[in-house]
């Protein structure tokens, strides 16, 4: 891109790629909180948090609900910053994101939104999709796995107002054509969700991470 629009472009893009992990949910399913699972005597927020910092996003703000104390226990010590989603029951995943886009500072260029219970993605994951926000003018840098399109993705700040009035999946849909994409191994979609998907992960800590 060039001309005056390209310039504006590189201007915003030199701010701060911000870190939203969103780590709020139930985790109905799974019967327990599988943010605090175990995998490599790491829970799984804890790992989430911590290769959002070693991909060097910057702030890393973590949007918690459910077992709040427990999970910022869990993520204490990390440089990042909870963002408590008092709605997190009533409005999910959606609500969570609108939480921790509106504590974002107002010169980040744009957020990666990160779901904490992908424990095979990896900072070089992170860092790469970062690197291709940076070079590149798209207002959305995606993953796909095989066929799904998933987080992490790259927001630009001028889709912010778009995921603050609408869902996040729609903004998704809507800018997806126009995307960078990054193809990522299909098992690094795996997450969890129901005991089942623990034993391949290696987890552990369903009995006791009960609240």
């Amino acid at each position: 891109m060039t001309g005056k629009a390209g310039g504006a472009t590189l201007a915003r893009r030199s701010g701060p790629i911000a870190g939203v992990v969103l780590a709020a949910g139930q985790s109905r399913r799974l019967g327990s909180n599988k943010l605090l699972l175990e995998i490599d005597g790491e829970t799984l927020v804890h790992r989430a948090v911590a290769r959002a910092v070693e991909a060097g996003l910057a702030p890393v703000l973590v949007v918690v609900g459910h077992d709040r104390e427990r999970v910022e226990a869990a993520i204490s010590g990390l440089p990042c910053r909870s963002v408590y989603n008092p709605r997190f029951a009533e409005d999910g995943r959606d609500g969570s994101l609108r939480a921790g886009l509106q504590a974002l500072p107002e010169d980040a260029a744009g957020a990666m939104v990160i779901l904490a219970d992908m424990p095979r993605v990896e900072s070089w994951m992170l860092a790469a999709l970062a690197d291709a926000f940076r070079s590149g003018s798209a207002p959305l840098v995606a993953s796909r796995y095989a066929e799904v399109h998933a987080p992490p993705m790259v927001f630009d700040r001028s889709l912010f107002h778009e995921l603050l009035a609408l869902e996040g999946r729609r903004v998704v849909r809507a800018h997806l054509p126009a995307a960078d994409v990054l193809a990522w191994p299909e098992k690094a979609l795996r997450d969890l969700d129901v005991p089942a998907d623990a034993e391949p992960l290696g987890a552990r800590g369903l009995d006791d991470s009960q609240p």
